[in-house]
């Protein structure tokens, strides 16, 4: 038997934030709502839950609404996705992404349950499902003199933490991502990343060697330059590197 619609709501602003949330818990479509007021804390939960659709706004700091489309219209069963916004240049890009809605606030009632009807209708399934867990950061948005470009994981040599954004240094170049790289290291671990140091995250197979540095550190050495190792961290990366090496012996799965 189908059951309520699963939803997410992000935006920034709390009171637009509580104003949509609220107008989802009443509508009798919905049967769970939940919230987040930034697009990386929507990635984690989505990480953890499934949900039938993500209502979000456009205009946020940081990551933007239309990022976060991007990200999760290349998962490989990504919930529907509503931009709720106060302009109107932005549908375009909220189409092309795939989005199956576009709300200008104030969102009324009745537009809504238009939206949700819509919703319903492509939904695959109201079932309960187990939680799945997307990859929703192997593609990164980033910013290129005005233009989104968007960077694959597999391009990343090493990330390097700065304030409040990272850099992913690529063959192509440094490109900053405003997210902290505790977020990078938990989900990018299991793909072939290493945390070397408290500020840096390595591709493994792009450490080509261990080693002492000038001053006595330890470097992890990559095309790209030396990345830090610290002694916190040296026996973890010495461990990933001996596995990488046995698993890349002939005859071994």
């Amino acid at each position: 038997m189908s059951q309520g619609l699963r939803v997410l709501a992000v935006d920034d602003m709390p009171s637009a934030l509580e104003r949509i949330s609220r107008l989802l818990r009443e509508s009798p479509e919905v049967a769970v709502v939940s919230s987040a007021d930034d697009p990386l804390s929507a990635l984690k939960m989505i990480q953890g839950d499934r949900f039938d659709a993500v209502f979000v706004d456009i205009a946020m700091p940081g990551m933007n609404g239309i990022d976060l489309g991007g990200l999760l219209a290349k998962l490989a069963d990504p919930p529907l996705i509503v931009f709720v916004t106060g302009y109107d240049e932005h549908a375009a890009d909220a189409f092309d992404l795939g989005a199956i809605d576009y709300l200008r606030k104030p969102v009324s009632a009745d537009r809504l349950s238009a939206a949700l009807r819509r919703v319903r209708k492509m939904s695959p399934s109201t079932e309960a499902a187990p939680p799945s867990v997307p990859d929703s950061l192997a593609v990164l948005p980033v910013d290129v003199q005005g233009r989104t470009r968007f960077v694959r994981r597999r391009e990343v040599v090493f990330v390097e933490a700065a304030r409040d954004t990272v850099k992913l240094h690529t063959f192509s170049g440094v490109h900053p991502v405003r997210m902290p790289l505790s977020l990078l290291a938990e989900q990018w671990e299991d793909a072939g990343f290493v945390r070397t140091h408290r500020s840096y995250l390595a591709a493994v197979g792009a450490i080509t060697e261990l080693r002492s540095d000038p001053v006595g550190g330890l470097v992890a050495h990559t095309e790209l330059g030396d990345v830090p190792v610290s002694r916190r961290h040296y026996r973890g990366v010495r461990e990933r590197l001996f596995e990488a090496a046995r698993s890349a012996e002939p005859g071994r799965p």
